[in-house]
């Protein structure tokens, strides 16, 4: 044990009317919710980057935060899973994830490197097997060492193609060592900032191809969790090549692995790519490549990803609507991509931070599900589009040509009137059951 979180108690369920600020209002893990334990819908991951790996700088400012594990060497790095499996405790969360880098010290060559991963890989295993907590997802940072300045499998240098290629075999054997459930890939910089410089179509080749190999080694190995692929607009590339769930899906398709790949949505993200989450998560159901879920949460008045921990419980209720709708997690779940505020500086302040997620994130579930199972919302949407369900309309959908149409608007003197989509209705029947 370490003293980090000393005096902390382990946070339980508490319900709304509770003053303890270390305890849940809305996360009962029990609690049955559509036939199934909350704690099996949310399938709750903390992010091992943002928690124990960033140091607290922005921009224009450099570390905030002094933690007792920040230094070289794996007795640090040790010293850090101790914490943080404390800290999955103390919350009852069942998942983690991590890179690569948040978990070993950076080594002089790909073979120290490699050594270190495997050595806390071993170290993992035994904390996973005395605490019970799984790893949801693995993965490798392919973009914050400078030699990944112009990207990993789109680095126009086939070196740097070949370390990364290396590295994601190192964490994909470290993931299915640990029994994780999905590997994600974040193409952090795959992208560019000028045309200049670029070639768009070798680039796009080179990424086609690494995700080709990382889907043959899957299969080789033997993996059954999900491969994902995290979408991520412009920030910090301009142009990324993964900008939304519709690019990922073009470029799935392009490459014939649309029945390979799915996909690891995070909320800052659609917002940074100008859409809604629940657009995201909708789109990515329709196209079958739903997977998994970031959350986090960005400031509105900024343009960048603030990775802040959601608090919008109108907000959940929409995304988790349509994780219900998409039949709900398999092996994927909901990872806190969050991170405190650099002012943030306290152990306290980590652990509540996840309580106030944890709890949102609860509040729009059963506010998702008991929309769901009034049906007054899906009932509405059907009645928008019942035209279409008569059998003249589904020939028109199937069958007929312009010719025909032409045909049928002009005999039958079609002049059809606008009809009210009643979106203020719709948004008050929401807030109905927040």
């Amino acid at each position: 044990m370490t003293d980090f979180f000393k005096g902390i108690p382990k946070i339980a369920f508490e319900g709304r009317d509770t003053d303890n600020d270390f305890a849940f209002r809305h996360y009962d893990p029990d609690a049955v919710v559509m036939g199934k334990p909350m704690k099996d819908h949310l399938r709750f991951a903390a992010a091992y980057w943002h928690s124990f790996a960033w140091p607290g700088g922005d921009p224009f400012g450099g570390q905030t935060f002094e933690r007792p594990w920040f230094a070289d060497g794996m007795q640090a790095a040790k010293h850090k899973a101790d914490v943080a499996f404390e800290m999955f405790q103390i919350l009852g969360v069942p998942y983690f994830c991590f890179h690569d880098a948040d978990v070993r010290p950076e080594g002089d060559s790909f073979a120290e490197n490699t050594k270190n991963l495997a050595e806390i890989v071993d170290y993992f295993a035994e904390k996973m097997d005395a605490t019970g907590v799984k790893l949801l997802w693995g993965t490798a940072n392919l973009f914050s060492h400078r030699r990944f300045m112009a990207g990993a499998a789109t680095n126009p240098d086939p070196d740097v193609f070949a370390f990364s290629a290396a590295t994601i075999k190192t964490c994909m054997d470290a993931t299915i060592k640990l029994g994780g459930e999905n590997y994600v890939l974040w193409g952090g910089r795959e992208g560019y900032e000028t045309l200049l410089n670029t070639d768009m179509g070798r680039e796009r080749q080179q990424a086609g191809r690494m995700l080709q190999m990382v889907v043959d080694y899957k299969h080789k190995t033997g993996f059954q969790g999900a491969i994902l692929i995290e979408p991520k607009p412009q920030e910090p590339t301009k142009h990324q090549y993964d900008y939304d769930v519709a690019t990922v899906y073009g470029f799935l398709k392009d490459f014939g692995l649309e029945g390979e790949v799915k996909v690891n949505i995070e909320q800052g993200h659609a917002i940074l790519a100008g859409h809604t989450f629940e657009h995201e998560l909708a789109l990515a159901r329709e196209l079958g490549i739903f997977g998994s879920i970031d959350m986090n949460r960005n400031d509105y008045q900024s343009g960048w990803d603030t990775d802040q921990f959601p608090n919008n419980v109108p907000e959940m209720a929409l995304a988790y609507y349509e994780v219900l709708r998409a039949g709900g997690f398999t092996t994927g779940g909901t990872n806190f991509d969050a991170k405190l505020r650099r002012q943030s500086l306290d152990p306290e302040d980590l652990i509540l931070a996840h309580v106030g997620g944890m709890d949102a994130c609860a509040a729009g579930l059963k506010a998702a599900a008991a929309m769901l199972t009034d049906g007054k919302l899906e009932a509405a949407r059907d009645a928008r589009y019942a035209g279409w369900d008569t059998p003249d309309a589904q020939a028109l959908l199937k069958q007929a040509t312009l010719d025909h149409c032409y045909d049928c608007v002009l005999r039958d003197d079609i002049n059809p009137a606008p009809r009210s989509g009643q979106q203020e209705r719709l948004e008050n029947l929401v807030s109905r059951y927040l």
